[in-house]
Formats: C-alpha cells, structure tokens, sequence
C-alpha cells in the first residue's frame, strides 16, 4: 500500500497546478511512498494536456464536465491507495518536507484522524486555515454586516487566534485547501458530504470525524503556500450562491430545519440591503461600475433563494 495519496481538484489553473505538482516533485518523501491524483474538472484551459506533458507520473482523471469540489474530491479518494490521503489545493505549494513531516507526526500520533499544516499567504504572512466549530449565533455574524459589530472574543474564539502559527494543537477543524486524513477516518465515516458544491464540506468532514472518535490537529511545524481561490474567484455571484448554500446546509445538518431557515432569511434581507446601499452608492457616482457588478452578483444571489438542502 501507498503511504500518501495527495488528492488535488483542479478547474482551470494550469499555471498554478504546474507549480503545485512541481512542488510536489521537489518534496524530499524519505522512506514514505507518494502518489498524486488530479482530478480534473472539465478545465477549458491546457491544464489536462499540461499534466501529461510535464507530469506523466500523475494518476489523471479528467471529468467531462465541472462537478463540483466535494464530488471530484470523492471522485480522487475512491481511486486513492495511500495510507493516508491528502487533500490539496491546486493553487497551493509544499514547502520542504512539510510531507515527511506530516506523516511522521501521524504515524506517531495513532488517535489523529485528520490534520493541516501551517499555511502561509504568498507574500509570507500566515493564512488563517483552523476554526472551532461555529454556533447559531456566528453563523448570522460570520461573514455577513454584522461581523464588524460583533465582541471580539466571540470571533476570536471561532478562528481560535489563541493557536500560535508553529504551534501543534487541537483544533475543531482545518481548511480544506490543505487537509491530511487517514484512510481509516474515510473509511469509517465516508467521503465529503457532496451536498456541498464547495465551502463548508471540510468543516462537515471534520464534525463527522470528532463525532467518530478521532481528533482533529493544527501542525504547525510543516508549512505549505496558498494562493488562494484562483478557481473560485472566476464566478463571484455562483461563489457567493455556493457560500451561503453551504453555510445553510451545515446548520440545517447539525442545527436544526427551522434554525437554517432563519438563517436563510437573514441571510437573503442582508443581500437586499447590500443592493440598497450599492444603489445609492452607484446613483451618487462613486465607483459606478463596481457597484455595478456587486449589484447583478447580489440579485443573482436573492433570485437563487439560496436553497437549503
């Protein structure tokens, strides 16, 4: 058996996927074994062609159309052999032997079902990639009006700002963009929920493995570099629509039918407030085009009615 299987979903990023696989490469493994499987989503771009080319050694599965994240993801775990597999972002670069490193503290640490590494922004700074789960409440202040508003401990306590950057330490779960688990936490629990399309299905993941027994670990110690959301940031209104979807759909899950309802609500009275205040913004001449473009990515947001599912 493969000790690493690193599953990366890729859509259009053949730039950055050639220098995350490249990455990969220069990796020094020491005594582990690594396969990589990209699965790609129906880019457009050369990156299937791309990977052939410059990386004959990775297992492709290219899709023939955009499946989403959570699906092409399972797509990579049902072909993955490893002892452990590692989901990874396409926009992403290992740093060193950030892997070696993983896998050592994971063969060490037998009740660490899931773990992500120290990761860092592309100009050096750290990139806050581990949460505690969050509560009803947050789930109507975190990334909405209301944030700004909000006691610092209470967002302090989510991003758990009391983890240092190099530190190893028990966390509720990490970012998807850099996610290492066992193969007995996938086997035991399954894959990610794909109700998700995307965001939220790590946090899911990691709720299902605590729930299971195992526990969830930030390590500090091995550093990746995440670029960040080059894939996702090609669609703003459908990113905005898969956010909320899955913000919804975690609360409904864990919280209750009639709690994401009024979350769903809120959420829907806040984009029409956003309209408003990009309106009058727009009518006032500041930024008119902008303000434009948030305002067709917001209606497109209230006519989806962001369906709880």
């Amino acid at each position: 058996m493969t000790d690493l299987s690193i599953i990366i979903v890729s859509w259009n990023v053949a730039e950055l996927l050639s220098a995350c696989l490249q990455s990969i490469a220069q990796s020094p493994t020491g005594k582990f074994t690594v396969e990589t499987i990209v699965v790609d989503s129906a880019s457009t771009d050369n990156s299937v062609q791309m990977v052939r080319d410059k990386f004959p050694q990775v297992k492709l599965l290219p899709q023939p159309s955009n499946l989403g994240f959570s699906r092409c993801n399972n797509i990579g775990l049902q072909a993955a052999t490893g002892r452990y597999v590692f989901l990874l972002n396409p926009d992403t670069e290992v740093i060193g032997d950030a892997l070696a490193q993983m896998l050592d503290y994971m063969d060490a640490n037998p009740t660490v079902g899931i773990l992500g590494p120290h990761t860092q922004n592309t100009d050096g700074t750290t990139q806050s990639t581990h949460r505690r789960f969050p509560t009803l409440a947050l789930g109507f202040i975190e990334s909405t009006w209301l944030q700004k508003f909000a006691p610092k401990r209470l967002l302090d306590h989510y991003y758990a700002t009391d983890v240092a950057d190099n530190s190893i330490s028990e966390v509720d779960w990490v970012q998807g963009s850099a996610l290492l688990a066992r193969r007995d936490v996938y086997t035991q629990i399954g894959g990610l929920d794909e109700g998700y399309v995307m965001y939220s299905e790590e946090m899911d993941w990691c709720k299902r493995a605590k729930a299971a027994g195992w526990r969830v670990m930030y390590f500090g110690k091995a550093s990746i570099v995440h670029h960040g959301g080059k894939s996702s940031e090609q669609v703003a209104a459908r990113k905005h629509i898969h956010f909320q979807e899955s913000k919804l759909r975690y609360f409904r899950k864990f919280h209750g039918w009639l709690p994401a309802q009024a979350l769903r609500l809120f959420l829907l009275s806040s984009y029409l407030w956003q309209i408003a205040i990009e309106s009058l913004k727009s009518a006032l001449g500041h930024k008119r085009s902008l303000r434009q473009e948030r305002i067709q990515a917001y209606w497109q947001v209230v006519r989806s009615g962001l369906k709880v599912n």
